[in-house]
């Protein structure tokens, strides 16, 4: 099955699945206030997301939706199975634009949208939008990341393409791969827009592994 392209570099290359070139403007993302948040997230210190890197299998990595608790250890509100990076022999380099996973380290959320128009990006629905990141060389910057799944901007899902992979459709394990963004199904992705407007959402980004 063929890897959408999901990250966009500074360089001049194809990113962000479909062909949308690095040097074009992506599409607006506007930020949206944390709106939702309840008395107890408020008073826990907040929510973040937590995405652990699974090594033996990136596309079984895990994402979070996690909530502060000061003086006592995080609790965990959601989890879901994840993916980043394209399972390629490249996949798990941090530094390897439009293959490898995210870097480590600690992200800004800057947006979150239920009904983003990636167009040909392929990056559309229910997307959260973080900052991009110096990876680990101290020269490549990963750019236009996203947390996000496969889906028609409304939400809903292509018809089938026997045969054809489809980056409007979630047809299985290997859309869990990208090149960079995190992946989630389009159920489990729809389920963490819920929890974040009960709980709070979350304004930064942990990937560790």
């Amino acid at each position: 099955m063929g890897i959408r392209h999901r990250i966009a570099p500074l360089a001049a290359v194809l990113a962000l699945a479909g062909g949308l070139v690095a040097t074009e403007a992506a599409p607006a993302l506007a930020a949206r206030p944390a709106s939702g948040q309840t008395t107890e997230a408020a008073a826990a210190g907040g929510t973040y997301l937590y995405f652990n890197k699974n090594q033996a299998n990136p596309a079984r990595s895990t994402l979070s939706l996690m909530q502060r608790v000061p003086d006592a250890r995080d609790t965990v509100l959601a989890k879901y199975r994840a993916g980043s990076g394209d399972g390629g022999p490249h996949g798990k380099d941090e530094c390897a634009t439009s293959q490898g996973w995210l870097p480590n380290g600690t992200y800004q959320v800057l947006a979150h949208d239920a009904h983003y128009n990636g167009g040909d990006q392929g990056i559309n629905g229910h997307v959260i939008h973080v900052q991009d990141k110096v990876c680990e060389n101290g020269r490549t910057t990963r750019a236009e990341l996203f947390v996000h799944s496969e889906m028609w901007p409304e939400g809903s899902q292509a018809s089938a393409r026997p045969g054809k992979d489809n980056p409007y459709r979630w047809d299985g394990s290997d859309d869990y791969r990208s090149l960079g963004c995190i992946k989630l199904s389009p159920a489990h992705i729809k389920n963490l827009f819920a929890k974040a407007e009960r709980y709070g959402w979350p304004t930064k980004l942990k990937v560790t592994g």
